[in-house]
């Protein structure tokens, strides 16, 4: 199943901030085996948001939501997800009761406005401040601030995604290739993929004159099917003149 994530906010998309949630969706998931298909990124403008996250629904795959589950006037992903399913809005009781314990005589209806979730979602606490975030079909709705997101995601995939982790054996390798242009080597990337049934990647480095050609190459799959590609690779390189070079 693929696995994608969803960033929101304008603060993002502006530079007030910077990002953080990319890297360690990637950091989490390869911890358990697992890796990122695809990302997206949103402002707070709730029919574009409601547009993408029917797509994200639509796509059948599991992904998680960063960011615009609060209760201020700029905070939209809630009412978009309910949106994008045709799903009325309503107070989960669970949320409520999360609510409740954490203020206590200052509960009001703002407060009470974040456990207001799509008709139907599961909630996914919070262990920092036990205002949980919701989950919708194979969709996980994080708050922005990372001390709160990132266990939730780790929760969630040792939890109720736990059947995912390390299912699909999967690795990457790679080497340093000097002195070749990816023309020279498409054909043999082509021929390797093929015969391997792995994914073969190049990354050229930016080249001057004067400077020698830098390709790092490299194969993606199953662990023993990278380990021939790797192999088929290097001989075959060597044969057409190209020396290579651990990566690091």
């Amino acid at each position: 199943m693929a696995i994608g994530i969803l960033i929101v906010g304008d603060e993002i998309l502006s530079g007030r901030r910077q990002d953080k949630h990319f890297a360690k969706a990637l950091e989490l998931l390869s911890a358990r085996g697992l890796r990122l298909s695809w990302a997206r990124y949103c402002g707070d403008e709730r029919p574009r948001l409601a547009g993408i996250l029917r797509e994200c629904f639509a796509s059948g795959d599991v992904f998680f939501s960063f960011g615009g589950i609060g209760a201020t006037p700029d905070d939209h992903t809630r009412q978009a997800a309910a949106e994008a399913l045709g799903l009325p809005l309503a107070l989960h009781p669970d949320a409520e009761r999360a609510i409740r314990e954490r203020f206590g005589d200052e509960t009001n209806p703002t407060r009470l406005e974040m456990g207001v979730f799509p008709l139907g979602a599961r909630i996914v606490p919070n262990p920092y401040n036990q205002i949980p975030g919701f989950a919708l079909h194979s969709a996980y709705f994080f708050p922005g601030f990372p001390v709160m997101a990132w266990p939730m995601m780790e929760a969630v995939l040792d939890g109720e995604l736990i059947a995912l982790l390390h299912a699909e054996p999967y690795c990457e390798a790679s080497f340093w290739v000097f002195d070749a242009q990816e023309s020279q080597i498409a054909g043999l990337m082509r021929e390797i993929q093929t015969r391997f049934g792995v994914t073969v990647f190049s990354l050229p480095n930016t080249w001057a004159p004067g400077q020698r050609r830098q390709i790092e190459l490299g194969a993606k799959g199953a662990p023993d099917a990278v380990l021939a590609a790797m192999a088929a690779l290097e001989r075959s390189l060597a044969e057409m003149g190209f020396p290579t070079e651990a990566v690091g």
